[in-house]
This record gives structure tokens, C-alpha cells and sequence, in this order.
């Protein structure tokens, strides 16, 4: 499909931080970059609409206690145990009852969940965390740095101010690097990967499934959205050496099979449909992996470069 320049460059700025669009008819209108960058419901509006966040889509287990119960745009994880469950993200505020409904179609019961986990504080991630809170009395469990946005809905964030606020939950377990969440058979170590928030978090399990060991990753905090200063008066003191300091540890971290907050990421359709015939295989992807976080690593340096040069031409 060929795409005019202004809409295709419009898109990518769009999408920076989700990865490349689903095939699809691109609307006329889209905003500029401008646009996105100084008006932040403008840019929740086309990123829910362009990339389907609040559209339900069929749950599916991934690997071992790993299911998939997100939205058609966003990465919602379930890990089952006897002992209960571990939810991972919870989507947008509308989100809640499609996670619930998948749960259950998946013959779990979301009333079984003991642990709430997440990977930072935006609303397409945190929305519903106080919902499921309601609904199965969870403990929540967050990096330190993003505990206020996330008990205050994200008000006054960084970026968005309160234009992107949802209703605020109560943290009950503060997290710090390299803290591990256990229950059951199931344990997750907590990663502080900076960046995106303050408090941005990858996850990392290591689970043996049939006698075969696999490292799962959830990577975060390495994307940036349009408005997002990160290195000429950065959007927060320290962010510049942050997102560096993330892209370095994200490096290290070798899995075999990774997903993400965001399914544009990792390819979840593809894989999802190879899996129907290839079992857990379709998920192993280290290459797609190093290309990822390679892709996140030059894409800030490519923005790093882009504001100080517009910087020197300005003096």
C-alpha cells in the first residue's frame, strides 16, 4: 500500500513507542507530528483507534502458566498456579471486564488472583488495575519510582499532566530492583528499567515446562512518545542517562521467548497463529528480540541527535 510521505512520517511518530501498524486503510486525517507531541488526548485517541486497545480478541496460553488474556493492542498476562494467580498489566480503564471474560474462558477463575503486577504507570497498562483490585482482592506490587503516579491514576505525570489519568490504586508491596515475586511454582524477578516512567519495570521468568528450561522476558521502559524530551532539557532530571542505562540492561538479558505490554512489540498475531501448529516453538524468539531492543537503542540516539541539533541551530 502506498502511503503519502506527510502520513507515513505522521504514522511513525504515532507509533514510535508500539511498533509498525496492522495492515490496514490509514484515515486522511491523521495529526502532525506537532499535533501529537502538544496534544496529549489527541494522541490517545489515534493510539487506541489505530492500534486496537480496547478491542477484545481470543485468549491463548502461551507457555507453561503463561496465558495471554489481553486486547487485541495490549499485552495482559496471566500466570496460573494452584495457590492462585498472578496478573501482569490490565489495559486501558475500559479493559477490565474482556480480561475477566478471557480468564474465564481459559477455565480459570479471575476471583483467583492473589498478585497484581505491572509494567509502568500509563493508563494503557494501569487503567484497571483498581477494577481487578475490586474484583479479587489482590496485592498490588510496584517498582518504587512509579508507586505515587500509580496511586494517584498518573496525575501530574511528566508528560501528560492529568489528561491521561485514571482511578489511582493502592500499592500494597513496594518493589525494588531485582525483587522477585513467588507464588506457586511461579517466580518473576522485578527489573527497574527506567525511561518511559520513572519506574518502568521488566520482568524476566524462568520456567521448566516438560522437563526444558526457558527464559520469558517482558521488557519495558525503552520507548518514547511524541513529546517526550530526552536529552535538551529532558522531560524528567535524569532521564537521558535512565533510558542508556535501560537499553544497557536490556541488552544482557537473553531470553528465549519475550513478549510485551504492547503486541505490535513481538509479533503476537503471527506467533499466535504459528502456535496452532508449531506448540511453543512459534514463541522462541531471541533474534527478534536483540532486533528490538537494537531497534529501541538507535531510536533514542537518532532523537538525541535530533534535539541538539535543533538546539545549536536555535542559538
Amino acid at each position: 500500500m502506498s502511503i503519502p510521505l506527510r502520513t507515513s512520517i505522521t504514522l511513525a511518530v504515532l507509533l514510535a513507542s508500539f511498533g509498525s501498524p496492522p495492515a490496514q486503510t490509514l484515515p486522511p486525517n491523521l495529526p502532525s507530528k506537532e499535533q501529537l507531541a502538544s496534544d496529549n488526548k489527541l494522541f490517545l485517541f489515534w493510539a487506541r483507534k489505530m492500534l486496537k486497545w480496547e478491542e477484545p480478541t481470543d485468549p491463548v496460553r502461551i507457555v507453561g502458566p503463561i496465558y495471554f488474556v489481553g486486547t487485541t493492542g495490549l499485552g495482559v498476562f496471566l500466570f496460573t498456579t494452584p495457590e492462585g494467580h498472578i496478573l501482569m498489566n490490565t489495559g486501558m480503564p475500559s479493559s477490565g471486564p474482556m480480561i475477566v471474560d478471557s480468564i474465564r474462558k481459559l477455565g480459570f477463575k479471575p476471583e483467583d488472583i492473589k498478585i497484581l503486577i505491572n509494567a509502568h504507570a500509563h493508563i494503557d497498562h494501569a487503567g484497571a488495575l483498581a477494577f481487578m483490585k475490586k474484583l479479587t482482592g489482590a496485592q498490588l506490587a510496584v517498582m518504587k519510582d512509579d508507586v505515587a503516579a500509580m496511586e494517584s491514576g498518573d496525575r501530574r505525570d511528566f508528560k501528560y499532566g492529568d489528561d491521561l489519568a485514571y482511578e489511582g490504586v493502592k500499592v500494597d508491596r513496594v518493589l525494588r530492583d531485582g525483587d522477585t515475586i513467588k507464588l506457586g511454582d511461579v517466580l518473576l524477578t522485578a527489573y527497574h528499567t527506567p525511561g518511559h516512567t520513572r519506574g518502568a519495570t521488566t520482568w524476566i521468568a524462568n520456567l521448566v515446562v516438560d522437563g526444558k528450561a526457558y527464559v520469558v522476558a517482558f521488557p519495558d521502559g525503552a520507548g518514547f512518545n511524541p513529546g517526550y524530551r530526552v536529552a535538551k532539557d529532558p522531560s524528567y532530571p535524569g532521564m537521558t542517562d535512565d533510558y542508556r542505562n535501560t537499553h544497557h540492561t536490556l541488552e544482557m538479558i537473553k531470553p528465549d521467548i519475550w513478549l510485551a505490554q504492547h503486541n505490535e512489540y513481538y509479533n503476537f498475531d503471527g506467533k499466535r497463529k504459528r502456535a496452532e501448529t508449531e506448540g511453543v516453538s512459534a514463541w522462541i524468539d531471541p533474534d527478534g528480540y536483540r532486533r528490538f531492543i537494537a531497534g529501541k537503542k538507535r531510536a533514542f540516539e537518532d532523537q538525541v541527535d535530533e534535539e541538539l541539533v535543533a538546539s545549536n541551530a536555535s542559538k
